[in-house]
């Protein structure tokens, strides 16, 4: 393994840290973008609850921000429910923004990655040719095919590399934006039924055994 980076040159360097980068990326954005974690299943039932209790304070509010993501929507809209419907469905739109801005952090980077790494891997390639090339000019030799062939052989080493780590993070990366749109509709929606439940318009449906 070792022989084979050492074979690609330089060139590889960018390709190793780029590779190391989008792991990380992908690793954090998995664990961050948890079904679980982003929209808790039955929290707005517990919201109601303290509603219908009075519970519902200052540190009811602070605990919900603190809480997940869609915590932090419902929160925004239930600080503002007293102002009427619309000033309620605005704060919840400037949270939702806030909160979908943090859960597309560092996409942009994978994606960036994922269409950089190939191209680094091209450029490995070009310049280990023209090396290779430009050796056989120097020295006057005759063009000996077995030579050239293994100098073409190291100087792709980069190209595949750089598919390797591109390739999954082409992927990775669609993969995660598709996540987000998900759970960007969940809050929406939960978001949705907070403002209906506050003003009167619905039921909310209970955690079992809460009712």
């Amino acid at each position: 393994m070792w022989e084979l980076v050492k074979s690609g040159g330089w060139m590889m360097l960018p390709i190793i840290l780029s590779s190391i980068a989008a792991t990380g990326i992908v690793a954090e954005r998995l664990w961050t973008l948890r079904t679980s974690r982003v929209t808790p299943e039955h929290l707005l039932g517990q919201v109601w609850l303290w509603i219908r209790d009075k519970q519902l304070d200052k540190e009811k509010l602070k605990q919900l921000r603190a809480d997940s993501p869609l915590g932090e929507i419902l929160a925004a809209g239930l600080a503002n429910s007293k102002h009427g419907r619309e000033i309620m469905k605005e704060c919840i739109q400037e949270a939702a923004a806030r909160v979908i801005h943090e859960l597309e952090r560092y996409l942009s980077a994978l994606g960036t990655i994922a269409a950089m790494s190939p191209l680094l891997g091209l450029l490995g390639t070009v310049l280990g040719m023209i090396d290779i090339f430009s050796s056989f000019m120097s020295t006057g030799m005759t063009t000996n095919a077995t030579v050239l062939a293994g100098g073409i052989s190291k100087a792709l080493v980069t190209t595949a590399s750089g598919l390797m780590v591109g390739i999954p993070a082409v992927f990775f990366h669609r993969f995660l934006l598709r996540r987000v749109d998900e759970l960007v509709v969940g809050m929406e929606q939960e978001a949705i039924k907070l403002v209906e439940v506050v003003q009167g318009d619905r039921d909310v449906d209970m955690p079992e055994g809460k009712a």
